[in-house]
Parts: structure tokens; sequence; C-alpha cells
């Protein structure tokens, strides 16, 4: 068989009948229904706000205790959730889960020597953001931190 004859019989398979009004690849992947959808919103944009500063000023002012150690953990996932949510339309359940997720996978990365195997381990702002030792109570305090967040968005949004 021609080349020809095999681009005809390609080109009425394409525009036969059965395929006339179907949608089209750009069509069918708007139509796929997304859990993020882009909007900014103010009040946890705020929030954010506030609990980065509240985050800054723990790091800075204490250097150990329970405030340092354990509350931080408990405010840095509400942070992150309070932060994702200032720009993205998700629901609550969905954030408050992959907050956690990423927390949980920072944390055990922290028992592989994250920042060794990324060359940071001289590196304070490295140390701030990322941890160094891995800890049953930190992943308490992001567990702790996330239910606190469905709590509240629960009760929200009852009121």
């Amino acid at each position: 068989m021609g080349v020809t004859k095999t681009k005809k019989r390609l080109g009425r398979a394409f525009t036969s009948r059965s395929l006339q009004g179907a949608p089209t690849i750009v069509q069918s992947l708007t139509q796929i229904p997304t859990i993020l959808k882009i909007q900014f919103n103010k009040k946890y944009f705020i929030a954010s706000t506030l609990l980065f500063i509240s985050e800054v000023l723990i790091a800075i002012y204490l250097k150990d205790g329970f405030i340092r150690h354990t509350f931080g953990d408990f405010l840095v996932v509400i942070l992150i959730y309070t932060f994702v949510k200032s720009f993205f339309l998700i629901k609550s359940i969905h954030a408050a889960f992959g907050v956690l997720t990423f927390a949980f996978l920072i944390e055990f990365l922290q028992l592989y020597n994250l920042l060794e195997a990324l060359n940071l381990q001289h590196s304070t702002m490295a140390k701030l953001i990322l941890g160094s030792t891995f800890q049953v109570t930190d992943l308490m305090a992001y567990t702790l931190g996330v239910l606190a967040i469905l709590i509240i968005e629960h009760k929200t949004t009852l009121a």
C-alpha cells in the first residue's frame, strides 16, 4: 500500500462521523476537576505573616526549651497551612494533610542527614529551616498543630 493511500485512510478515520462532535484534547483537559485553584485570601495571608513573625522572634530570642523546640514545631505547620491557604482555594482537609505529609517528610529526611547530603551542614539558616536532628516529639507537635487547624476550621465553618 502506498504512502498516499495510507494518508487518505488515516484522514478519513479522523474525519469520520464517529469522531465528529467529540471534544478536542484541549477541551478535555480543561474539564478535568482540579484540587487547587489560585485565589488570594487576605485573612490567611495576615495569619501567615503574623505566624512567620512569631517564628522568627522565637528563633532569635529563644535558644532552647519547650517554646523553641516543641511549640515552634506546632506553630510551623499552622504557618505553612495558612500560607498555602493564602494563595490557593483548597479544601481544609487536603491542605492540612499535605502540610502534615510535608512536615513528616522533612522530619524523616533528618534521619538520613539531609543537610549533609545537600552540603548544608554548616548553614545556620538551613539548620533553622530544615532542622538537623530527628525527634519523635516533633512529629507529635506537627500532628497536634494539624489537629488544631482542623478543629479551628471546623468550628469557624459551623459559626
